[in-house]
């Protein structure tokens, strides 16, 4: 199972954790933005013990995940992965915003437009020095999220949201690109870096995420997983006559996949997890 909290990263957990609702997995890049500045009148960086200190006490309730420092690649973490944080604006009877993933990472990164560090004034974030990304995009891919923009990389501050593309695509997002929300930051975003091909949602479905394997679930990716478990031999027990619906069957043969990898007792309770479900390689649908 990939690391609840990112390898490197200050754990300074504020509690409330709470899960998400399953589906592709995501992450949001926001900027802190906390002060206005301009190419005629910079305004140096504030410290980054400034938004940590807030974070962890009267800004709780808009936490990310992770704060991140890309002048000196230091993060702190205020909740697991797998706990959706409060970072989205979230409407009543909208799409959950902050659950609408297996997860969805939010990321602050410590910057505002032509903030200024020593001499230097930076416009964008792409300016900075951007230390620790390679870090934080490994430690996020881990857990599903693909390292693409469905949305397209943010690259102004101008916004464009799809609700259609949100709710189905896995990948990154700006803040400006989250339905219901109205921020338009982050403006820019560094680039992927190392073998970026290789993201779930190019060959493999990702991982829905635990809660999303319930009885009567009926979606395509369940017959993908029945014919995988079958094609692996592990497929004996299926025995819905809807191929692609979730049931009892289902779960007991993935518990037999969970144990041809070497799980045993709770472990193999047949109750899909993202290592698991990555080594079983369904197809993407």
């Amino acid at each position: 199972m990939p690391d609840l909290w990112m390898p490197g990263a200050t754990r300074l957990d504020i509690g409330d954790h709470q899960p998400t609702d399953g589906g592709p997995a995501k992450a949001i890049a926001h900027i802190t933005w906390d002060r206005n500045a301009s190419a005629a009148k910079p305004a140096d960086l504030v410290p980054y013990e400034d938004l940590r200190s807030y974070f962890s006490g009267s800004g709780k309730g808009v936490a990310p995940h992770i704060l991140w420092d890309p002048f000196t690649g230091r993060f702190t973490q205020f909740v697991p992965a797998t706990s959706r944080s409060k970072s989205l604006v979230d409407l009543v009877g909208g799409t959950r915003t902050n659950r609408a993933g297996s997860v969805v990472i939010q990321v602050e990164a410590l910057f505002f437009p032509y903030c200024r560090v020593g001499k230097t004034v930076y416009a964008e974030l792409d300016d900075t020095p951007c230390k620790g990304w390679a870090d934080l995009q490994d430690w996020v891919h881990s857990w599903g999220v693909a390292n693409a923009w469905p949305m397209g990389k943010p690259t102004d501050f101008t916004s464009h949201r799809s609700e259609s593309t949100w709710e189905s695509k896995s990948g990154w997002y700006g803040h400006s690109q989250v339905p219901e929300n109205t921020h338009q930051d982050p403006g820019s975003w560094p680039a992927f870096v190392g073998n970026t091909t290789a993201t779930p949602s190019a060959k493999y479905e990702p991982f829905p995420g635990a809660s999303w394997f319930v009885a009567g679930r009926k979606s395509p990716i369940v017959e993908a997983c029945r014919k995988r478990l079958i094609a692996v031999g592990c497929g004996k027990y299926q025995s819905s006559a809807n191929p692609d619906v979730w049931g009892s069957g289902d779960e007991r043969s993935y518990a037999a996949w969970q144990r041809h990898l070497g799980y045993a007792g709770a472990d193999a309770d047949g109750k899909p997890g993202p290592t698991s479900w990555a080594k079983l390689q369904v197809p993407n649908v």
